[in-house]
């Protein structure tokens, strides 16, 4: 299976595109992106500061029975992004449990991870923030971006790596365990 990249320039969020497109059953399994994101969303209603530039993705597709469940998942996905955003810094990222990697303990990314029943098909949608170019300044979190601590950012090169990852891990998952 091929997940297909559907670009916005902006949206409410992009986990709520993607749930459009799974109800409109003509894309069903896909990576959204917008370059800006009004109404992002974290966990237990938290809000996702969105600043334009940074990364707003949501990869969703049919949870089959031979891929990892949901509590699986919500370990990989993790792992996953914090080795492909390794790739962007020089410094440790670190996992905080249970959706949020760090750098210098300071919030990076945040995974927001959901499902979506329709027709018995049960779909994953992951939501992903990335602060690429911005992080953003609140009270309540620290943040920090990947240019502030590493090397040139391009949001479609880790868009490109993060859609080649899961078609090769996740599509092929019992012959692809390994891989992870």
């Amino acid at each position: 299976m091929k997940l297909k990249f559907i670009k916005f320039s902006n949206v409410k969020s992009t986990n709520d595109e993607a749930i459009k497109k799974i109800k409109s059953k003509k894309i069903l399994a896909g990576i959204v992106y917008s370059y800006s994101q009004a109404k992002g969303r974290g966990m237990m209603g938290k809000k996702w500061i969105s600043f334009n530039g940074n990364l707003f993705i949501t990869i969703f597709f049919e949870l089959k029975k031979n891929m990892p469940n949901f509590q699986e998942f919500s370990t990989l996905n993790p792992l996953i992004l914090k080795k492909l955003l390794s790739r962007y810094t020089n410094l440790n990222i670190n996992i905080k449990k249970p959706n949020d990697l760090l750098i210098n303990n300071k919030k990076v990314c945040g995974i927001l991870q959901e499902t979506y029943k329709i027709e018995k098909k049960l779909f994953l949608i992951i939501g992903i923030g990335v602060n690429t170019i911005i992080s953003p300044r609140s009270k309540n979190v620290k943040a920090i971006s990947l240019k502030e601590c590493g090397k040139g950012i391009h949001n479609y090169d880790i868009l490109k790596n993060l859609k080649y990852k899961y078609e090769k891990t996740f599509f092929n998952y019992k012959l692809n365990r390994c891989l992870l």
